[in-house]
């Protein structure tokens, strides 16, 4: 399997592998996750395991950090923009739907 193949919301980093990748400590990861940031995967262990796609979080959340929003206005915009992501897609699933057939996908006439 390639590293193409492997699912992004696939739990595969420990905590501290997945800090020193988003350049954050340990700590602020829990708190993210107790502050309701980030939900990452748990072991049957309980241990932690963050996706790639939990470290694109965690570097959008250190954007917003840095534009100086607190912890409530990074909740805030995170759920803005995954509600905007769905309209999106309903909405692109919407036009296709509303699309007509292409010119070559219709029949010709035999005038």
């Amino acid at each position: 399997m390639s590293s193409s193949d492997v699912d992004p919301a696939q739990g595969v980093y420990g905590i501290s592998v997945a800090a020193d990748l988003v350049g954050m400590d340990p700590q602020s990861l829990r708190l993210y996750e107790r502050r309701g940031l980030l939900e990452p995967a748990r072991t049957d262990g309980g241990t932690r395991r963050y996706s790639s796609d939990d470290l694109a979080r965690l570097q959008r959340i250190r954007q917003l950090l840095a534009a100086g929003l607190n912890l409530a206005g990074i909740s805030k915009v995170l759920e803005l923009e995954a509600e905007n992501a769905r309209l999106r897609a309903k909405l692109d699933l919407t036009q296709a739907d509303m699309e007509p057939p292409s010119l070559s996908a219709r029949p010709r006439s035999t005038d």
